[in-house]
């Protein structure tokens, strides 16, 4: 029987942490691979060492570190904890919603706000008449071809036409005739109030 102390054993002293004295018997089991007795040997002695800690601990002379008492404490956190998804609508409406590119927005802004540009300086009936024509079409250019669905295409133009009607309308009664006085064409106000939706639709609908 060997008369050398556990702590002599490993190589190490009271004073070591416990990753000194880990390291020492991981150590010497490398060293003495294969020496089934001598690998018991160490075994025993760190065994008889960590005892000693905690009996130390115990008495108050040492402080064990919580991964030895507590292992399984020892989980490591996230580094960015997953975030929960915000809901932003029913799941029926968000069909119809688009988040569109910089270009969805401007190319649509871009026509119909010539086309109303066109209607409030030839505010003429027929200007008017072929102004809206040309509005309707570029509407179901633009939603058409987001997803090539015809059927929802003419679905939301004549929505988008109706509503613009339905607006413009309510507008021009709502206005005070100091302004309604100033428009040449009554039909003028409805027709910009039209193209306005219909930008919105074309933009931000699908």
């Amino acid at each position: 029987m060997s008369s050398q102390s556990p702590y002599e054993q490993l190589g190490v002293t009271e004073a070591s942490s416990f990753e000194e004295i880990q390291d020492a018997r991981n150590q010497l089991f490398a060293q003495h691979q294969g020496d089934r007795k001598q690998l018991e040997s160490i075994e025993a002695a760190y065994d008889a060492v960590l005892m000693d800690r905690l009996r130390l601990r115990q008495e108050g002379k040492i402080k064990v570190p919580d991964r030895i008492r507590f292992p399984e404490k020892i989980v490591p956190l996230p580094s960015n904890p997953p975030v929960a998804p915000t809901s932003r609508g029913p799941a029926w409406l968000q069909r119809f919603i688009d988040t569109p590119s910089r270009a969805d927005i401007l190319l649509p802004a871009g026509v119909l706000s010539a086309l109303s540009a066109l209607v409030i300086f030839a505010p003429g009936a027929n200007v008017v008449q072929m102004a809206l024509i040309l509005g309707m079409g570029a509407s179901f250019y633009f939603l058409y071809r987001k997803e090539r669905k015809l059927g929802r295409t003419v679905l939301l133009g004549f929505l988008g036409l109706v509503s613009g009607f339905l607006v413009g309308g309510l507008l021009s009664t709502l206005l005070p005739a100091q302004v309604t006085s100033l428009i040449p064409n009554p039909n003028v106000l409805v027709s910009v109030v039209t193209f306005f939706v219909l930008w919105l639709v074309s933009s931000f609908l699908r």
